[in-house]
């Protein structure tokens, strides 16, 4: 089959799915393991999206969502590097040009040469996007770490983190992002003086929403090695929007995509993954979905509760032209997804060719008809094999 500009997007969104099984050596916040590269760039995004009141004056909110989705998608190759550990920074440096410029050269030139150069800006902390993202970077893992439920276990990531913020990196957070050193050191029992309620609110959504880390879902990873969890999904259909957005079928303001489906999934932490091939009761599972939003997103302050319930209330009722494409994009990636597992959920699911077009196929057509057509072919396939 000839290679297609669509075609080597897919093929992108694919390879990077490997993100997925890349280990970090920071805890999820319950202490049962260890957070992987991928919902790790998930929770950065949305760091990025609820403390924007707290970044400086000029920093382009989208920009900074653009990188740490994808800063760290490079550890597909070279793996992840704990700052405690001797490195050879150079060396690591040279490997991870080599991974950017395989990773991101399975796209279309123009989209290659796109987010390289952001990846680029992001390291070199070249802008002023780019040192706020970094931060952030710095923040999350200290958080994660603070707040863990079995902190106690854990003395040796508590030391890291109090070298980290008095001699390391995070350091610069002193002057560059004070609520955050103020409330780090806080914790650590180093500082007297008391972050801002508004802060807290803030971090106490970000820390409480790590649980979408622990909520598996029907679909598996494109290795099939095992279930796919929310987090690192919302992570993937953000890459989705951003590299399949021209194929919306109407205009589209991707920010406003990107941003629904950042938060898109969080009332499953209460509710948990409803498969779409599935059996509910759709009106009990609104009810409890609600339930959900109220209370999770009732944590932030008022107004950013406001914006973002009614942002989610958008995406689920689909439509709007945004909610539209997002929903597509939703929908799709766990169909490619299955395709690469040799039919994952469909097998298990009993799933008919109709039931996948009635529950699924019309929905991704609706926001994004060039990519349901492009699958046809394989998904008609698999279905004609397995018949």
């Amino acid at each position: 089959m000839s290679e297609t500009r669509l075609s080597r997007q897919i093929a992108f969104l694919t390879e990077i799915d490997k993100l997925k099984a890349v280990d970090r050596s920071n805890f999820i916040v319950d202490g049962t393991r260890v957070e992987n590269s991928a919902e790790h760039s998930w929770h950065l995004s949305l760091y990025a999206l609820i403390l924007s009141d707290f970044a400086p004056k000029g920093t382009d909110l989208m920009t900074v969502i653009t990188m740490l989705l994808l800063h760290d998608i490079v550890e597909i190759d070279v793996g992840d590097h704990p700052i405690d550990q001797p490195t050879d920074w150079q060396f690591v440096e040279v490997q991870e040009q080599a991974a950017a410029q395989r990773l991101f050269g399975l796209l279309p030139e123009d989209q290659a040469n796109t987010l390289t150069s952001l990846w680029r800006e992001f390291e070199a902390k070249q802008s002023g996007s780019a040192i706020w993202a970094k931060q952030l970077d710095w923040c999350q893992p200290i958080f994660q770490t603070l707040f863990n439920d079995k902190i106690k276990d854990i003395p040796d990531h508590i030391e890291i983190v109090s070298e980290n913020l008095s001699v390391g990196r995070a350091k610069a957070l002193q002057t560059q992002f004070p609520e955050a050193y103020i409330k780090a050191t806080g914790m650590l029992g180093s500082s007297s003086v008391q972050s801002s309620e508004t802060f807290d609110q803030c971090l106490s959504f970000l820390v409480e929403v790590d649980k979408l880390k622990t909520v598996y879902r029907a679909t598996t990873l494109c290795d099939g090695s095992r279930r796919e969890n929310s987090g690192e999904h919302s992570w993937h259909i953000a890459m989705y929007a951003l590299i399949l957005a021209e194929h919306a079928n109407r205009p589209i303001q991707i920010d406003r995509v990107v941003k629904m489906l950042l938060i898109h999934d969080l009332v499953e932490i209460d509710a948990g993954d409803n498969p779409i091939h599935g059996d509910h009761d759709l009106a009990e599972m609104a009810a409890i979905e609600q339930a959900a939003a109220d209370r999770l997103f009732g944590l932030l302050p008022s107004e950013m509760n406001k914006d973002l319930r009614a942002l989610w209330e958008e995406f689920e009722a689909a439509e709007s032209d945004d909610a539209v494409f997002a929903k597509s994009v939703d929908r799709v990636q766990p169909v490619i997804a299955n395709l690469e597992t040799g039919g994952g959920s469909w097998a298990e699911y009993n799933v008919s060719r109709q039931q996948l077009e009635d529950r699924v196929g019309w929905k991704v057509a609706k926001g994004a008809p060039a990519l349901w057509d492009d699958l046809q072919a394989r998904i008609q396939a698999w279905f004609t094999a397995n018949a």
